[in-house]
């Protein structure tokens, strides 16, 4: 405790708290929101490095959006709203519905380039989204190679996720439009063009959360197209309340920087521009996971709770395989049992710690000589054999033994099931094959 408290503050902070004496596993996150926090700040560098990739990839994206307001501003500035005010040319009698009409047309070219854009950034989505599941799950990452990896895994499923709510998202704003154009120039029935133009907003805004589970669905998941779409949205109308409180917490950064005016807006893009991407997948992929743990995980038989430390978890694992082992694994358990058991780890051996050795015979050697030799090889061997029974029945050797033999037991169940069943196994039921 002396040495303790003489340290300074910059050698407390090089140590570290693993060196103190405080230190212990309870430490460690134990629940989703002490690793999230866990994450932030101990691996805060790691996630604006997965920033930037995600703000390279959006870039068209970005882009898109940028000069789609620069043009509808320019064509606020530049339209002919003002005719019949002064001399100018030329004299537009009639200007109901020319406004709605240069955003409807406006829109359907940058709406429909938002579908190319977003396919654009569903590479980094799925690479970026990739890295952070493994932050998660506390697994070591190299940014590189598990954005590539990730890429290769996931680019499929998130772009289909991407494309629902762009797609979704083109159609609103399109029947939105034409909406407002019909009411300007009194077309239709103006009750129902609001009545469609509101459910247009509906959907997208049902869309996001939907795009938000596909995704984490996508990365988690081996699943097909169909699949994703039916299970996203049993998530999303399953878990609702805990869906938009946790949609809202994550995207808060991009909804501040596109509507939040001139004060917030700029706050906003500085925290997209240094970690806001990398926070919003971070906060949707942690609470995914605990659903993925409440209400999918022990359906198919996959273990909950990765990432996070156990303190109730008994110190000794089962020997059984169980439906998580991989397949790398299982053979490994095999080429154990095929090798038999260890001769140095399954019973004692007395070390060489006394005086009993065996004795040497000179150059010219009796037969006396020769009875003194195998009496100290007997004497050796018994003082062997009596140190093994006394120390039998020590927990390593009792452990090590009874691991082995159930490891052997379960093998010959598997191989005498595998022989018995000829139907392939069972898939689960409703939900999902783990990545």
């Amino acid at each position: 405790m002396a040495r303790k408290e003489k340290e300074g503050l910059i050698t407390r902070w090089l140590v570290g708290k693993e060196r103190s004496e405080d230190y212990a596993r309870s430490t460690l996150p134990t629940n989703r929101w002490s690793l999230f926090w866990d994450i932030l700040k101990g691996r805060f560098g790691r996630l604006m490095l997965v920033n930037l990739f995600l703000l390279i990839s959006f870039l068209p994206l970005i882009a898109v959006i940028v000069i789609r307001a620069v043009v509808i501003s320019a064509g606020g500035l530049s339209g002919p709203y003002g005719a019949g005010l002064g001399v100018g040319y030329p004299v537009l009698p009639n200007l109901n519905g020319y406004a709605e009409s240069a955003v409807f047309y406006n829109d359907l070219v940058y709406f429909g380039l938002l579908i190319p854009a977003a396919a654009i950034a569903a590479i980094g989505i799925a690479g970026c989204g990739y890295i952070i599941r493994n932050l998660i799950w506390t697994e070591g990452i190299f940014v590189a190679n598990d954005f590539i990896r990730g890429v290769r895994r996931n680019y499929w499923n998130v772009l289909e996720a991407v494309l629902v709510f762009t797609v979704v998202l083109f159609l609103a704003r399109a029947m939105g439009n034409l909406a407002d154009l019909y009411i300007a120039t009194g077309i239709g029935s103006a009750g129902w063009l609001m009545a469609s133009k509101v459910v247009g907003y509906i959907l997208v805004g049902f869309s996001v959360p939907l795009m938000l589970w596909m995704i984490s669905l996508g990365i988690s998941y081996h699943q097909g197209p169909w699949a994703l779409f039916r299970n996203a949205v049993v998530m999303t109308i399953g878990t609702l309340p805990q869906t938009v409180f946790f949609a809202a917490a994550a995207t808060w950064p991009v909804f501040l920087a596109i509507f939040g005016g001139q004060s917030f807006a700029l706050i906003g893009i500085i925290l997209l521009l240094i970690v806001g991407f990398s926070y919003l997948f971070l906060v949707w992929l942690d609470f995914s996971q605990w659903a993925f743990d409440k209400f999918v995980n022990p359906g198919i038989g996959v273990a909950t709770g990765r990432g996070l430390y156990n303190k109730d978890k008994p110190k000794q694992a089962s020997a059984q395989p169980s439906v998580t082992d991989s397949a790398a694994m299982r053979e490994y358990r095999r080429q154990i049992v095929a090798m038999g058991k260890s001769k140095l780890v399954c019973r004692p051996i007395k070390p060489i710690d006394d005086d009993l050795e065996v004795y040497q015979l000179p150059e010219s050697f009796s037969r006396e000589d020769l009875q003194k030799l195998r009496e100290s090889k007997s004497a050796i061997e018994e003082d062997t054999k009596a140190y093994e029974e006394e120390h039998k029945d020590d927990e390593r050797f009792v452990e090590y033994n009874r691991q082995f033999e159930e490891r052997e037991r379960a093998l010959q169940e598997e191989e005498s099931g595998g022989k018995k069943k000829k139907k392939k196994a069972p898939k689960p039921p409703k939900m999902l094959n783990k990545r």
